[in-house]
């Protein structure tokens, strides 16, 4: 290839990126990604068994989190290297 060619690809490419970049600036300044109407949607469609089922799910991780903890101080505790 030819240099004046990577030179103009290299360009355009530069010149689409910074068209891209404007766009989401701007998309994002005038609101485009707002969606106000969101949180009251979530709230109106929950009910107490998915709350309980959710809360449940944090404590089983919390739960698990601490057991590999433990698991793994018993590890360190027990080591002993090669003689």
């Amino acid at each position: 290839m030819s240099e004046s060619i990577v030179v103009l690809m290299i360009g355009i490419s530069t010149l689409l990126g910074a068209i891209g970049l404007l766009a989401l600036i701007w998309a994002v300044r005038t609101g485009q990604f707002d969606d106000h109407s969101k949180f009251i949607d979530a709230v109106r469609h929950d009910n107490e068994e998915d709350l309980q089922d959710a809360a449940m799910m944090e404590e089983r991780k919390k739960a698990h989190k601490e057991k590999m903890k433990q698991e793994r101080l018993e590890k360190e505790r027990n080591y002993r290297p090669a003689d």
